[in-house]
């Protein structure tokens, strides 16, 4: 099978969207967390993106589905049930947050950017949910002192 005239680029370019990507885009690869507690997730973006409406969705996160949450032009700050996200356009970041976690929030998301010119830069998390740490009373309370 041969290539048709031009389409050896092809390769690279989508290696270069995939790279772009990233480069727009930055946050940690994993976060932890355990059941009943909180965790954070800070994502770190360019100046260009600044106005941008910011979103927070579970894997794969295709185009038409929905997010999970996300800002508004006019809200800042938005939740949605157990999981907010805020943006901090003065020092580019935003920040998603899980609350009450469960064994059921494990898995990969991703934090994200609507871009409506071109693709939504995406950067996938990681997200670890262990039991929490078993309650034991002191010594003194289990002998009645």
């Amino acid at each position: 099978m041969t290539l048709r005239f031009g389409a050896e680029w092809l390769p690279s370019a989508l290696l270069l969207l995939q790279v772009q990507g990233s480069l727009s885009l930055s946050g940690p690869h994993t976060v932890t967390g355990t059941v009943g507690g909180s965790l954070s997730v800070q994502c770190r973006y360019e100046e260009e993106y600044r106005n941008y409406i910011k979103f927070w969705c579970d894997y794969p996160c295709l185009p038409l589905r929905k997010k999970i949450v996300q800002t508004t032009f006019s809200e800042r700050e938005v939740r949605s049930g157990r999981v907010s996200i805020r943006d901090y356009p003065a020092n580019l970041t935003f920040t998603v947050t899980l609350d009450s976690l469960t064994e059921e929030d494990e898995g990969t998301y991703k934090c994200g950017i609507l871009s409506p010119f071109s693709h939504d830069p995406m950067f996938q998390v990681t997200v670890s949910v262990f039991p929490g740490e078993p309650h034991t009373l002191p010594l003194y309370q289990l002998r009645g002192t």
